[in-house]
């Protein structure tokens, strides 16, 4: 059973862009090639170092997937 973890969201992935345009924003995933939004989550999740260093401070341990698909 696994735990969930309040920070495996998209907005907190180093895989997360966000474009800027006139009119609005475009979020999107640079390694799935799709736009997304910033709540969704998904299980190829990568944190940023930023985000690895808060949840080591609040003693969450995360693991990296092993079998994920590049």
């Amino acid at each position: 059973m696994t735990i969930s973890n309040r920070f495996q969201v998209c907005a907190a992935c180093q895989h997360y862009q966000v474009i800027k345009l006139n009119t609005h924003n475009v979020y999107r995933c640079s390694r799935l090639g799709f736009e997304t939004k910033p709540h969704y989550k998904f299980n190829c999740w990568k944190p940023k170092e930023k985000v690895l260093q808060l949840m080591k401070r609040q003693g969450i341990v995360w693991e990296e997937n092993s079998n994920e698909r590049t």
